[in-house]
């Protein structure tokens, strides 16, 4: 099952840019992430209400609230600012390739910040992305 959530989201984050360039050929950056955002809060909100979430919202330690505000901040708002303003500037496919190399940022910060160990798959994986991106660009 992780598997097919893993496909449908990587089938989702590469049709989505192709929407969102369209989209924001008449619309700043700034307001078209306003626009997704909204409408990514209302659904998740309804979801929430209708699946009685509300009550586990009330339990979430202070702690939590704080790290997963941060990282709205990082991933929603400055991350996909910037995707956005690159991704109505540039070459869909160009910006996204660089998108995709995230992951070997989060594998870095991992093993800085939380100790973590990637495994030799993981750092071979990390390096061909790099590769890929260099030959790519």
């Amino acid at each position: 099952m992780v598997y097919i959530l893993a496909l449908i989201g990587m089938i989702c984050w590469g049709i989505s840019p192709l929407f969102a360039k369209s989209g924001l050929e008449s619309l700043h950056p700034i307001t078209g992430l306003s626009l997704r955002t909204f409408f990514a809060a209302l659904i998740l909100l309804l979801w929430t209400m209708l699946s009685g979430g509300l009550q586990e919202l009330r339990t979430v330690p202070f702690r939590a609230i704080l790290l997963i505000f941060a990282e709205a901040i990082m991933a929603m708002l400055i991350g996909d600012l910037a995707y956005f303003a690159a991704l109505k500037n540039g070459n869909a496919p160009i910006v996204m390739l660089i998108m995709a190399c995230s992951p070997v940022v989060t594998i870095l910060c991992s093993v800085l910040f939380l100790g973590e160990r990637p495994s030799i798959t993981t750092l071979i994986g990390a390096c061909l992305t790099v590769i890929g991106l260099i030959l790519i660009v």
